[in-house]
């Protein structure tokens, strides 16, 4: 655990970093300041590969850096619904860490909940209340 911690951390401090304004302005003086550099380096292929070079780093370190917030988000918004699950009397339990079935199990819990969405319009049509807990 203790050697994943140092990338959470900076994982965290970089997407931090890397989504305020400040940040965008920094990326645009610098891409600024390679233009205003093009006449200086006669728009040389040193000179485009310079900012190719360094686009395709910053794009390939922000990918993971990207996986891993939304991977950190994503855990975090299933924790939190399971509690309210967990916590919702009534509630079913079967449906806690549902992200961890297989695609069959799933569409299965997908096939009953679309089923009692399609009762309840139907009931709605017919002048019924949309208001009660079937079983799933």
């Amino acid at each position: 655990m203790a050697s994943n911690n140092w990338y959470s951390n900076a994982a965290k401090t970089a997407s931090r970093y890397a989504g305020r304004p400040s940040t965008f302005l920094l990326a645009v003086l610098v891409i600024l300041g390679w233009i205003v550099t093009g006449p200086l380096f006669g728009f040389s292929d040193t000179w485009q590969l310079v900012i190719n070079t360094g686009t395709t780093i910053v794009t390939f370190l922000m990918v993971f850096l990207i996986q891993n917030s939304q991977n950190r988000d994503t855990e975090a918004i299933q924790i939190k619904l399971d509690e309210l699950i967990r916590a919702t009397q009534g509630a079913h339990n079967a449906l806690l860490d549902l992200e961890e079935l297989s695609e069959e199990e799933l569409d299965a819990f997908r096939s009953r909940y679309e089923a009692m969405a399609g009762a309840a319009r139907k009931g709605l049509l017919d002048g019924l209340q949309d208001t009660d807990t079937p079983e799933a």
